[in-house]
């Protein structure tokens, strides 16, 4: 009992120790890692605003670089973008600037300075692109030169950087002298470590005995994990770097007429061929020699009883301790009854597909419902336009001005009513006909419909900016419809411009498609009104301000997406229109073959 109090003893004091050596020590280079790291942070944050405050002078000077360069003619659509950048980054360079010093009132104010002679400088840059936009080249010159005279930026840039320095070298001093602090207490903890473990070492030989107990303990666990691996009725196996098993557990060798003692067989030759797929083995062997994971590999695979079954394997590279070769190892998952699932999943798609051909055949009925009650109010309107006529021969002279006016209407009327019965003929065609696809180049289009717009056009100024366009794989004809709606548009709704201006340009999406847009400074359209714009018969402005059916754009709309793109459009009143639609980039190649 005696010896036994002064082990507790013993023990009692080394873990009184190792807290006394290792905990302290510990305590003491966390608190310095942490001042260590404030002082970092401060130096990196330091850095930080330097970094923003350069690039605000940087954004707004390219912003002003791009308007000289528009001045001086550069009609470029990325040096218009860059001209506009400052007016997109100032703003949230500044609100970052001022959370990230927010705990200096003496840089709040500094940047508060800063910001007034941005904002000061920004208008004049505005002021400046809207008298480059109105053609006055002088008054775009002129701003920029008080834009430069009157809000100079330099020197609040400069104070910001000034102070954030000064700053920048205290911090710095304070992380040297944190860094000198952590290496003098990393050496004094490294003094008590080395102690410390003379004392383990020491202490180490008289546990040799227990070691043994230990080794005992463990092949004893080492038994039990073979017990459970056996009860295991996941398949799993482990093979050596030749594909040789090692050890196989029962579910295995129920699986693939395997005996669990047996070793030493080829993987190949196991299961009567299951796995004898080259697919298979070669990502098993690029397993070990590369250390590459195999996830959830899909296989069908005939076993012992039979049965072709719907497994999924997996398999990772191991080490064996006893050996430097490594192992792999391989687990089976049967998912025949998953695969039977997603099967039955298959077959409701292909049912799905089915109603899906059923609506379109609906479609397709109501569409030619439509072309066939177009085409039979043709009689009837005939009659009323001839009887009109009719009656206006028979009544002569004899017709007061009110019977004139009259039958002027249902003259008017029925004419107007033919127009609208043509219109919807052609939109129903546009949705029953077969698209003829082939290579068209849109630049010859958009030449086409301009001249057709322009034709008649007298005393009408149009100043026109067609920027180079793409080849697409469409149907020829109803692309050059597109274009003719789109274009005719843009003239008829900014004839009561002095100036009309009309924007043709293309952009990529994200998606790879192209974008076309025709922008022009007509009437344009109230927005909450543009879900009625694509519809057919909708109008949004009067027929005595602009002539017109509004069938057109329900004809793009249903052109575009026949060829897989999709029209949208945005407005003001009485600052113009931009029409957008995007058709799909086809490989030009693979379409001609």
């Amino acid at each position: 009992m005696k010896v036994r109090g002064i082990m507790r003893w013993r023990i009692a004091g080394l873990l009184l120790a190792v807290v006394a050596i290792v905990g302290l020590p510990y305590i003491v280079t966390l608190s310095s890692a942490r001042d260590t790291q404030l002082a970092t942070d401060w130096v990196i944050r330091s850095n930080a605003v330097k970094s923003v405050t350069y690039e605000l002078a940087y954004v707004t000077r390219d912003s002003e670089g791009a308007i000289y360069r528009m001045l001086a003619g550069d009609s470029n659509a990325l040096t218009r973008q860059r001209a506009q950048f400052a007016n997109q980054k100032v703003a949230g360079l500044l609100q970052e600037l001022r959370a990230m010093t927010r705990g200096s009132p003496e840089q709040q104010v500094r940047i508060g300075a800063l910001e007034n002679t941005l904002h000061g400088r920004m208008a004049l840059m505005n002021q400046a692109l809207s008298r480059l936009q109105q053609g006055n080249q002088a008054g775009a010159r002129q701003s920029l030169r008080d834009a430069g005279d009157l809000f100079v930026t330099n020197d609040d840039i400069a104070d910001i950087v000034r102070y954030e320095d000064s700053l920048l070298e205290d911090r710095s001093a304070t992380v040297r002298r944190e860094v000198s602090n952590s290496h003098t207490v990393l050496g004094m903890t490294a003094l008590a470590q080395l102690l410390l473990l003379t004392i383990i070492v020491i202490a180490s030989e008289r546990q040799i005995g227990r070691r043994q107990l230990a080794e005992t303990r463990e092949g004893r666990a080492v038994l039990r994990s073979q017990f459970i691996l056996q009860a295991v009725r996941e398949p799993i196996a482990l093979f050596d770097e030749d594909l040789n098993s090692l050890q196989v557990n029962n579910a295995f060798g129920e699986m693939y007429g395997v005996d669990p003692q047996q070793r030493a067989q080829p993987l190949a030759q196991i299961g009567h061929g299951a796995w004898s797929d080259s697919v298979l083995l070669q990502r098993l062997k690029d397993v070990l020699l590369r250390d590459r994971e195999l996830w959830d590999h899909d296989l069908i695979q005939r076993t012992a009883d039979g049965v072709e079954r719907h497994v999924v394997i997996n398999a990772r590279r191991l080490q064996q301790q006893d050996t430097d070769a490594p192992a792999l190892l391989m687990t089976v998952s049967d998912v025949t009854v998953r695969a039977l699932a997603e099967q039955k999943v298959t077959e409701l798609n292909r049912q799905l597909e089915g109603k899906v051909t059923q609506i379109s055949d609906v479609n397709r009925e109501l569409e030619a419902f439509s072309y066939s009650v177009s085409h039979d109010l043709r009689a009837p309107l005939r009659h009323i336009a001839g009887f009109a006529r009719k009656l206006e021969q028979h009544l002569g002279e004899r017709s007061d001005d009110r019977a004139g006016h009259y039958i002027e209407v249902i003259g008017t009327s029925a004419q107007r009513m033919s127009l609208l019965i043509d219109d919807l003929l052609v939109f129903s065609r546009l949705g029953r006909g077969a698209l003829r696809l082939q290579a068209i180049d849109m630049q010859s289009l958009v030449d086409e419909a301009r001249a057709l717009a322009e034709s008649g056009l007298l005393d009408r100024r149009i100043v026109w900016s067609i920027a180079p366009l793409p080849m697409v794989i469409g149907d020829e004809n109803m692309l050059r419809t597109v274009w003719q709606n789109l274009l005719g548009n843009a003239v008829k709704y900014t004839g009561q411009c002095e100036v009309a201006r009309i924007e043709v340009s293309v952009q990529q999406g994200r998606n790879g498609d192209y974008e076309f847009t025709v922008a022009d400074n007509g009437a344009g359209f109230d927005m909450q009104y543009a879900d009625k714009l694509f519809g057919v018969f909708q109008r949004l402005h009067r027929a005595s301000e602009f002539p017109g059916n509004g069938i057109g754009l329900a004809n793009v709309r249903r052109i575009v997406a026949r060829h897989g793109g999709r029209v949208w459009a945005d407005a003001e009143p009485g600052h113009g229109a931009r029409f957008h639609f995007s058709l799909p980039a086809t490989d030009l190649a693979g379409a001609r073959t």
